[in-house]
């Protein structure tokens, strides 16, 4: 049996609605929201009488009426999450399903509270974006990708069902950005107790580096040293912020691809549970992409490689973030100094999506096992080049500017949307929303 959720709308303001989060059938807005006052123990007020309607496009004036809503209809950090349900849980749940289909077949729109009604009063739904319960063991999931490193297809991600421990938003319906401000030097939680042996290093040093190979987005002999004229310049910076937004979701969409490849050829990764595949992948691999730009990088023009041609950051200036581009090619001009061979790019791309304190991780154990690994091949082969000491405490502040870097663009990106709300909704590709605009 399948239960069909998004035809139900949010409980909280009536909004399209993308899964049960705390307990209650709601949106990614007033999820969010939700969360944060969780997370920051907020103390909002009302500059009214406090009964405030909520609707959707009402929903951001007051926080305090909206909050007071959350706990009315049963948001709750203890709530039951949407995995193995009880039979009669599965039942309401499914009849209210059933009966908005049914309105909506009748002509009917639903109402944003819609009293439960008989389990068969329509026929089965069909499963476009579902739960199936026999699939909800909370340790049975896996990650799964139409990434297509040569041919560039759009991957997807999702999770069959999938609460995270503490109901951070890890749902059934995908990956959802979470806070990025754990430890900012990912090498403290390193100790020297790793008993792999050199032999067993040098293996997993030519796997990585193999799959570092296979899913970079471009061989350095691919790219054209051609860099973008006066005029052509003058292009990008006249087109509307939303439609160079778009441009550079898309572009970044396009390399999430690949490191998402990337991530499952690394020994172990798969064998991690599903909530911490996609906790490390939507943490990471926006660090891993900046990582693996010092391979497209000119240092001497100060240009990237982007939408087929060098550009230097005056070609970025209608996104509106001259602070983020500025330090987005300081770092990879600083990552470019390094000379990091291929393979120590590699090993340092795996450390840092492996990165074992990140939010929301259930075993950290497991991930800290498998960064260690990545770690001590690291070193070996910076030995092997005679430069271990040199690179490695350079590494270490990179490792804390990668995280700098995407709270910046997760700051960015939540600016626009306020701006744009029906851009990001309507024309970012959904692997990109689903990483960074879904829960900002």
């Amino acid at each position: 049996m399948y239960i069909l959720i998004e035809v139900i709308p949010c409980k909280i303001c009536g909004d399209k609605s993308s899964g049960i989060h705390y307990g209650v059938i709601t949106c990614e807005g007033c999820k969010g929201f939700f969360r944060r006052s969780q997370q920051s123990n907020a103390s909002y007020s009302c500059p009214r009488q406090k009964n405030c309607q909520i609707d959707r496009t009402s929903r951001n004036r007051c926080q305090f009426c909206r909050l007071q809503k959350c706990v009315s209809v049963g948001m709750s950090r203890d709530a039951v999450k949407f995995g193995r349900m009880s039979k009669k849980q599965r039942d309401s749940l499914y009849a209210e399903v059933q009966k908005h289909r049914l309105q909506q077949q009748i002509g009917h729109a639903p109402s944003q509270h819609t009293d439960v009604g008989s389990p068969d009063q329509a026929e089965s739904p069909p499963p476009p974006r579902y739960m199936d319960e026999e699939q909800s063991s909370p340790e049975g999931g896996f990650v799964s990708s139409q990434a297509d490193p040569g041919g560039g297809a759009e991957a997807s991600l999702h999770l069959d069902v999938q609460a995270s421990p503490d109901q951070s938003g890890l749902d059934i319906n995908g990956i959802k950005p979470e806070s990025m401000c754990g430890s900012t030097d990912g090498f403290s939680l390193f100790t020297d107790d790793d008993d792999s042996s050199a032999a067993e290093l040098d293996v997993l040093a030519e796997l990585v580096c193999k799959s570092h190979l296979e899913t970079c987005q471009y061989l350095k002999d691919e790219l054209q040293q051609i860099s973008f004229l006066q005029e052509e310049v003058e292009i990008y910076q006249n087109k509307p912020q939303e439609a160079m937004w778009q441009l550079c979701a898309l572009k970044l969409t396009e390399a999430i691809q690949y490191v998402v490849e990337f991530a499952k050829r690394i020994d172990g990764f798969m064998e991690l549970c599903q909530n911490d595949q996609i906790v490390l992948l939507k943490t990471g691999s926006l660090e891993v992409i900046f990582v693996r730009m010092c391979r497209v990088f000119d240092s001497e023009k100060n240009a990237v490689f982007f939408d087929g041609k060098f550009a230097r950051p005056q070609v970025f200036e209608a996104l509106g973030c001259d602070d983020l581009i500025s330090s987005v090619f300081d770092f990879a001009t600083s990552m470019c100094s390094l000379q990091l061979s291929e393979d120590e790019l590699a090993l340092f791309s795996a450390f840092v999506l492996l990165s074992a304190d990140r939010l929301w991780l259930q075993d950290k154990l497991q991930v800290e096992k498998l960064q260690q690994k990545a770690f001590h091949a690291l070193q070996l082969v910076l030995q092997k080049n005679q430069r271990e000491e040199e690179v490695l405490e350079k590494l270490r502040s990179r490792a804390s500017v990668l995280r700098s870097l995407c709270v910046g663009h997760s700051e960015h990106l939540l600016s626009f949307r306020d701006v744009h709300p029906d851009v990001v909704q309507t024309l970012f590709p959904p692997l990109y929303k689903e990483l960074f605009a879904a829960d900002l």
